[in-house]
């Protein structure tokens, strides 16, 4: 028997994934007022607080919790009820939920959206970037049913097919003596005022430990997480940055960096597939997971 779901909930359980009402209200296309109206009528049918603010936005109550736990598995049902009729059809349908690295985001997002509208129409699409390791988090606790993330070296895992291998540049000001060369070695990149990471990033922890390995003091000048916030100082001359040459491919095109490749060793990173475990796969997530690698050579070949 199914169990026909109140509307009602849905929006509160996008809020909960999302944990913030004006964002969620943006995604949903409706007034945060109308959406924190609703999640006032369902808490006055519960007797209960379903939400608590933060600084940052919302979180669920204890009650929350117990509530999110049970509508999570009715409205999963519902999706693959829907999702196994329309497969009668052969034809593709319902939201896949995508998480994007903010560096490949303008080039990406846009094409993946353009192919998927003319491939797979009934598809809907929800974008959500942020950091690896934030992805990382949300396919585990099953907000993204799909998310490219970032694996240094051989970190990639069993069931994470790889999209891409990058190599590591350093990047510097144009002209920079240091970074106009063909390529540097990481043993002189000591005493060079860097721009990285903080703990526990995973670069930075790799940095730490391959500066370790072979003597050398890297010279933490700054600390920036983000890699558009480490080009901006780099541009500016607060020192030297380590990107993937991905990243900085357009930048130094155009003149406002120069970069060259870390050897000895060659620092690699993977860009890999992840999939989430908690969310039932469907016929969209697949077909969203082959336009994917579809893709990819004109994401990755052409930067």
């Amino acid at each position: 028997m199914t169990v026909i779901i109140d509307p009602k909930w849905e929006l509160f359980v996008r809020v909960a994934q999302i944990g913030n009402f004006t964002r969620a209200a943006e995604h949903l296309d409706c007034p945060q007022s109308v959406l924190s109206r609703q999640i006032g009528v369902l808490e006055t049918q519960c007797g209960q607080r379903l939400f608590r603010r933060t600084g940052r936005g919302v979180v669920l109550t204890d009650f929350g919790e117990i509530v999110f736990a049970r509508i999570r598995p009715l409205m999963d049902e519902a999706a693959r009820l829907v999702v196994d009729i329309r497969a009668v059809g052969n034809e593709p349908m319902g939201e896949v939920r995508v998480g994007l690295l903010p560096s490949l985001t303008p080039t990406l997002a846009g094409p993946l959206f353009q192919t998927l509208r003319d491939q797979c129409p009934l598809v809907r699409l929800h974008f959500m970037d942020g950091d690896s390791a934030h992805l990382g988090e949300w396919l585990k606790q099953g907000r993204l049913d799909l998310s490219l993330l970032l694996r240094e070296d051989s970190e990639a895992r069993p069931g994470e097919p790889c999209m891409a291998e990058i190599s590591l540049h350093l990047i510097g000001v144009p002209g920079d003596p240091i970074t106009s060369q063909n390529q540097v070695r990481f043993a002189d990149l000591e005493g060079l005022p860097l721009i990285v990471p903080a703990p526990p990033h995973l670069l930075r922890a790799r940095l730490d430990l391959l500066a370790k390995k072979q003597v050398v003091e890297l010279n933490v000048a700054m600390e920036a997480d983000s890699v558009l916030l480490q080009q901006e100082l780099a541009i500016a001359g607060a020192g030297y940055a380590i990107v993937a040459s991905t990243t900085v491919a357009a930048r130094v095109a155009s003149g406002l960096l120069s970069s060259c490749p870390i050897i000895e060793p060659r620092l690699m990173r993977q860009v890999v597939l992840g999939t989430t475990q908690m969310r039932p796969r469907t016929s969209a997530t697949r077909e969203v997971a082959r336009i994917l690698f579809q893709l990819r050579d004109r994401i990755f070949c052409s930067r």
